[in-house]
């Protein structure tokens, strides 16, 4: 349940945080914050007009189990799974279509994880991203009316420059306003990014493109199943969603959405009209998909690799979410990692012990105290999961059999052994621990 946020007179603040960004991971953070700290004073900034309907955006989302948690405590996973816009990840497969020549069995090495041998309600659940910012910005705008005089949201106004103070930052959003800490959540997409260069960080443009989309299935396959296929263009993953039309007008059915990524190179996709599309689509998943009888329009996203290597610059500023890492969505993984960076985040503020009487000197120690513990704790499991995905991104553009053939291996061992897949699956649905 959420704490309730008071309407008592306004309390002089023990801290002043600024949230750039009104996604998910800003809105899930500032929410939070304004719950646990309760005389902390919360500002969210956003470039987006205030009249923007958000509801609407049908990107797509893969949530684990750690996010879906997560939302439960912050009362927000009950208002989403209201809309009925939301699907459950009860089994993950994973497989190859390249055949493995040195596998020994009869049937080619795949991956099975189901929540049931999880001990898990479900492995995770997918959402539009609409479905998700839509009840968290509500949630904000509630706790805004209710405690006016501590939290505040800006629509419409974008953040034009960060500036180090002696003593906290100074944000430049049409008036220049101090803070004694600004968290960037504002990352945007690879092609909008600066790319980096280390000791910034690392860049690295794969050379792939994402095509996402829908598609419409048999309904004979099993409920809430994910699928990921390793192709000889790269991998391709189909998540389930809540029946439905994948085009405007269209027939209702057992739907998934699509994730396609191939190499720029060698596109397969881009010059192919829709029912070529479809009828290449049917030859690259497992038999296990079934049929696929539709597929929506597709849009195409480039695909690379953003991270910096510090989380925290000029003592108060730290980044979060995409802002921090934009990786291959090969795991889906890309928005969990940012909510484990909100959830450590907020775990570092919570363990620091505010007080009214501190003065701006005391305050911004405090801080920098807090953000060190953040870093040092949020490091490893972020750049296990960036190093990952990296692999395997990487992977595709190496000499395809004896690639093939170690994938295929790897695929092999984890599906054999159980601690191993434990493991595994326990790191995608909560990071790694």
């Amino acid at each position: 349940m959420n704490t309730p946020i008071s309407h008592q007179a306004p309390p002089a603040h023990t801290l002043k945080l600024a949230v750039i960004g009104a996604g998910p991971a800003g809105l899930s953070l500032a929410l939070q914050a304004a719950q646990a700290l309760p005389q902390a004073h919360v500002t969210v900034f956003d470039a987006r007009p205030a009249d923007k309907d958000i509801a609407g955006d049908a990107r797509t989302l893969a949530l684990s189990q750690g996010t879906v948690q997560e939302l439960q405590r912050m009362g927000i996973w009950d208002a989403i799974e209201a809309t009925g816009r939301s699907a459950p990840i009860l089994q993950v497969h994973v497989s190859q279509q390249q055949p493995t020549v040195l596998w020994p069995g009869e049937q080619q090495p795949e991956v099975r994880i189901s929540a049931r041998e999880q001990g898990v309600p479900q492995l995770g659940a997918v959402v539009s991203y609409g479905t998700l910012v839509a009840p968290l910005q509500q949630a904000w705008l509630a706790a805004v009316d209710a405690a006016e005089h501590r939290c505040a949201m800006r629509f419409g106004t974008p953040v034009r420059g960060l500036k180090g103070l002696d003593s906290g930052i100074e944000v430049d959003a049409d008036i220049a306003e101090s803070f004694d800490l600004v968290v960037v959540a504002e990352g945007g997409v690879f092609a909008d990014q600066a790319k980096l260069s280390w000791p910034q960080g690392v860049s690295h443009d794969y050379q792939q493109t994402a095509w996402v989309g829908q598609v419409q299935l048999e309904d004979d396959g099993e409920p809430g199943m994910a699928f990921e296929r390793f192709t000889t263009s790269g991998p391709a993953a189909l998540l389930p969603l809540p029946p439905g039309p994948v085009s405007p007008g269209g027939p209702s059915g057992k739907r998934a959405a699509l994730v396609w990524c191939v190499q720029q190179g060698d596109d397969p996709v881009r010059s192919l009209n829709d029912a070529q599309r479809l009828t290449l689509l049917n030859t690259i998943f497992h038999p296990a998909v079934g049929r696929i009888k539709q597929l929506s329009a597709l849009k195409d996203f480039p695909l690379g690799l953003n991270a910096h290597r510090q989380l925290v610059n000029e003592r108060a500023i730290v980044r979060i979410g995409n802002a921090a890492q934009t990786l291959h969505p090969v795991a889906g993984q890309g928005f969990n990692l940012g909510m484990r960076d909100v959830h450590e985040l907020l775990e570092a503020l919570k363990r620091t012990v505010w007080a009214v009487e501190d003065d701006a000197p005391t305050r911004q120690m405090k801080v920098e105290r807090a953000l060190r513990q953040f870093q040092r704790r949020r490091q490893p499991d972020r750049w296990a999961l960036l190093a990952t995905t990296d692999f395997l991104a990487r992977s595709f553009t190496l000499p395809a059999p004896a690639l093939a053939t170690l994938r295929g291996l790897g695929l092999g061992a984890v599906g054999r052994f159980s601690p191993v897949k434990k493991l595994i699956a326990r790191s995608m649905m909560f990071g790694w621990r």
